[in-house]
């Protein structure tokens, strides 16, 4: 099975300060796609620079050719289906139709009360998620959606002249519950996970395997109750966030590993943070470029 690689780098950086350069470089280094994360703020980086997903996106699509463009991910924290699709729609025009969306179902970080709101239970985030995917499904894809739902409203929301890619940019739903896994089944072109939050701490790397293979069997589950063969979907993989942490940037053949019993589980795309020192995402950055040019041929 083929493994592509990715990564993601977080908007901290001035343009003109070394965030422009590491767009450009990751094209260089032959990354498949470059994400970014779409939030307000994020945890350690709140009191620092942090910049918006869309204009940063829309940046990094001046400054490059092939390079796959996306956030990881989206949520409805605090974006709105029909104000997001026009977005989308502008930056799959501008990137050439290299965008793809991830999007999942929010968390209680600094997003989830920015504009006011008491942070929403778990299960409105749920509800809310399932209403919010479908209809930017429809709104990526008509030329003119009217919808009433119980979160979200659409009044002759126009969408012209929709996507380049067709029918529509692909997203890439990040989801591990059961109610997450059918929007994968049913929407996504990808389904993205960081692996089970509750071994982060404790757990070991064996462990989050068999976490990782028990998701992806329910993933294949809610495929086989959509009517749909899970062999359709990648299978994308956001490392840093499992008990091995900052294992697969230690060196190449730590990433080999990594990245080789990752495959076996049916995983199609990686991604790799890019190095941040002093932070949680602090690692060699030639060991990083190595593996970015090498890893993959390591592993044929």
């Amino acid at each position: 099975m083929s493994l592509r690689l990715s990564t993601v780098i977080l908007p901290y950086r001035r343009w003109s300060e070394g965030g422009r350069a590491a767009w450009v470089r990751a094209e260089e280094l032959g990354f498949h796609t470059a994400y970014t994360y779409d939030h307000l703020s994020w945890r350690s980086f709140r009191d620092g620079p942090w910049f918006g997903a869309v204009p940063t996106l829309t940046a990094a699509a001046g400054v490059t050719d092939r390079l796959r463009l996306g956030t990881l991910v989206t949520s409805p924290n605090f974006r709105h289906p029909v104000t997001l699709a026009k977005e989308l729609i502008s930056l799959d025009d501008v990137s050439g139709g290299r965008l793809t969306l991830g999007i999942g179902a929010g968390g209680t970080g600094f997003d989830a009360t920015a504009l006011g709101q008491e942070p929403w239970t778990p299960r409105e985030r749920a509800d809310r998620f399932a209403e919010f995917v479908p209809l930017l499904d429809r709104l990526l894809t008509e030329d003119s959606v009217t919808y009433e739902g119980r979160f979200y409203s659409a009044v002759e929301a126009r969408n012209i002249p929709g996507c380049v890619q067709r029918p529509r940019l692909p997203f890439a739903v990040a989801a591990t519950g059961p109610r997450g896994l059918r929007l994968a089944a049913r929407h996504g072109q990808a389904w993205v996970t960081t692996g089970d939050p509750k071994l982060y701490e404790n757990g070991t790397p064996e462990e989050s395997v068999a976490a990782l293979r028990g998701q992806a069997a329910k993933l294949a589950e809610a495929c086989a109750e959509a009517g749909r063969d899970v062999a359709e979907l990648d299978k994308v993989l956001l490392t840093g966030f499992t008990p091995d942490r900052g294992r697969p940037l230690e060196s190449l053949d730590a990433f080999v590993d990594f990245a080789g019993r990752h495959r076996e589980l049916g995983f199609t795309e990686i991604v790799l943070h890019w190095p941040i020192p002093d932070s949680d995402f602090a690692a060699d950055e030639k060991v990083f470029e190595r593996i970015a040019m090498e890893g993959l041929a390591q592993l044929s």
